[in-house]
């Protein structure tokens, strides 16, 4: 169920009304006196932005000196109220010159009382965006003197968005050179034991895209997930090559995708926005191919001393390597100094972490290197207690690698000016919460 917000009030520190609206008759007018009573005089705004006061509900959230609350008479989305807040509040500061406080409301009583009409109707939100509500609002905010954002100009010749369409791009965008740049991201999520087996893996991704491109062009990629090339083969009525194929699981797309089509075709089309957007975030906990595996041997020896053994192994290509490497190696709190050696890369002992730090510059696919450490402990008088170690973490980042297996397999751009791209391609995978027991 959406908002159906009954009432919208801006309140500043000391609980006066900035402004209000009433959109529904279903509540009083001294809603704002039970805001005060129950909840700004008893001090309660940290612990819950969401209250119950009688048969009402009030969700507020606080904008630098103002509060927003949002008064509700009935059941509704929580989550699409706070996304309102916040889209209104990146519609004022666009107005304002990019502040949004207790004066720039007062100085913009009337124009925010306008603005509040065409973004809810009746309790239910309605366009929040900036480039369209600008073309028939023209009325111009009292600027912030601190502020320095140039003022946006209306956008010429937008029929088309304010249908509502696709209210994410503008129409006359031109480029000299039309490029679009594609990065997959990806984090490896591992929890191993120490004999080696995997307790826990995962794969959280995202594709950031970055276009340049002229007009209003319609763009189509292609994975080499196993849904989508199934239904490309019934759609062709022939067996298609693809090679290793992924099960996609929790994927998010941006508003600009055609979700329709992705239903019926399994295809991502969509008409991109200008400049930097993610476009899907998904995950896979299937067929994950771990970049590194570690082997440690820890023992402990009398109660002065300790030895450790740290293998780590890259499981990538030949031709990729590593960058950044981190392996966070635990020690007990009385450990007093350490002796490394290590086959690349440096080590040493971190006190305020109480862990050995071993750092790899760069770190070649196919390849092993070794830490051996000769850990020195502070014998206590008191009775000693059992370490419980804590695992090792790493941390890392790997340049064209995909932990998932995922692979663009094309990226068609479609224009009716018919002009050329030119597509970039990159993955990267990088460590997430990656842990080995020892």
């Amino acid at each position: 169920m959406p908002v159906a917000a009954s009432a919208i009030y801006f309140i500043n520190l000391r609980g006066d009304i900035l402004i209000n609206r009433l959109y529904r008759d279903d509540v009083g007018g001294n809603m704002v006196d039970a805001f005060r009573t129950h909840i700004m005089q008893t001090k309660e705004l940290g612990t819950c932005p969401v209250r119950q006061i009688g048969g009402c509900s009030f969700l507020f959230m606080r904008i630098s000196n103002v509060y927003i609350v949002i008064v509700v008479s009935s059941n509704a989305n929580v989550a699409c109220a706070f996304k309102f807040i916040v889209e209104a509040v990146t519609l004022f500061k666009s107005y304002f010159g990019g502040a949004f406080d207790e004066d720039a409301i007062r100085n913009n009583f009337v124009l925010i009382y306008e603005l509040l009409d065409e973004i809810m109707d009746f309790g239910y939100p309605q366009n929040l965006s900036p480039e369209i509500l600008k073309l028939y609002i023209t009325q111009e905010g009292v600027r912030s003197p601190f502020s320095s954002k140039p003022v946006d100009r209306p956008v010429p010749n937008a029929t088309l968005q304010v249908t509502g369409a696709v209210g994410w791009r503008r129409e006359g965008l031109s480029y000299k050179k039309n490029e679009v740049f594609l990065d997959i991201v990806e984090s490896v999520n591992l929890l191993m034991s120490s004999k080696g087996s995997v307790l826990r893996c995962d794969v959280t991704g995202k594709i950031l895209m970055k276009c340049f491109l002229s007009g209003m062009p319609d763009l189509k990629l292609g994975l080499n997930d196993k849904i989508g090339l199934e239904k490309e083969s019934q759609l062709k009525s022939r067996p298609t090559k693809s090679g290793k194929t992924i099960e996609l699981d929790d994927v998010t797309f941006h508003q600009c995708v055609n979700l329709t089509r992705f239903n019926t075709e399994k295809t991502v089309s969509f008409v991109p926005p200008d400049g930097e957007f993610e476009l899907m975030k998904y995950r896979i906990t299937e067929g994950v191919n771990l970049p590194f595996r570690v082997l440690p041997t820890i023992n402990e020896l009398g109660r002065t001393r300790m030895e450790v053994n740290v293998k780590v192994k890259s499981v990538f290509g030949a031709k990729m390597f590593a960058l950044g490497v981190v392996i966070k190696i635990p020690v007990p709190k009385q450990t007093a100094k350490a002796h490394f050696q290590v086959t690349s890369g440096r080590a040493k002992y971190n006190p305020s972490i109480d862990s050995l730090v071993w750092k790899i510059r760069k770190f070649p696919g196919q390849t092993e290197s070794t830490l051996s450490a000769e850990v020195e402990l502070i014998s206590t008088i008191a009775e000693k207690k059992s370490w419980t170690r804590p695992p090792i973490q790493m941390e890392f980042q790997v340049p064209m690698f995909t932990a998932s297996g995922l692979r663009v397999r094309f990226l068609k751009v479609w224009e009716k000016s018919g002009y050329n791209t030119v597509e970039w391609v990159r993955y990267i995978t990088k460590a997430g919460s990656y842990e080995i027991r020892c």
